[in-house]
């Protein structure tokens, strides 16, 4: 059974950048998706809530809809209420936001700069992807 990917940026060139480096490492099991705003991301996982995604790689800021909260973490408290499935899955903050490491802690989950990301090399995304 192929593990399911999911990329989640309202900027096109982070989530092809995202895909070709986790293409990159040629993992055959591996089955990526993606989605453009953290409303179309919560529809994927809703719609696939029972086949839950193994990765979920998301930015902070995308639509302004959720204010004060970021958009990334709304999408994250959404999929905190799914419980199962929060506890298979492994949720990456990808951001360029001042506020990454505060949220990540906040809600137990990984993060990573897009500074960082973007100066790596594909290798970066095994660690999350294992």
């Amino acid at each position: 059974m192929k593990r399911k990917i999911l990329i989640v940026d309202d900027v096109p060139g982070w989530v092809r950048f995202h895909r070709a480096n986790i293409e990159y490492l040629d993992m055959s099991d591996i089955e990526i998706e993606e989605a453009f705003s953290a409303r179309e991301a919560l529809s994927k996982i809703e719609s696939g809530i029972d086949n839950p995604y193994s990765v979920i790689f998301t930015d902070l800021q995308m639509e302004s809809d959720f204010l004060p909260l970021t958009a990334g973490e709304w999408l994250i408290k959404q999929i905190k209420t799914y419980d199962k499935y929060y506890k298979n899955t492994k949720i990456v903050i990808v951001s360029a936001s001042p506020i990454i490491e505060i949220i990540a802690k906040r809600n137990g989950i990984f993060f990573v700069a897009k500074t960082v990301i973007r100066n790596s090399d594909a290798k970066i995304y095994e660690k999350y992807l294992k």
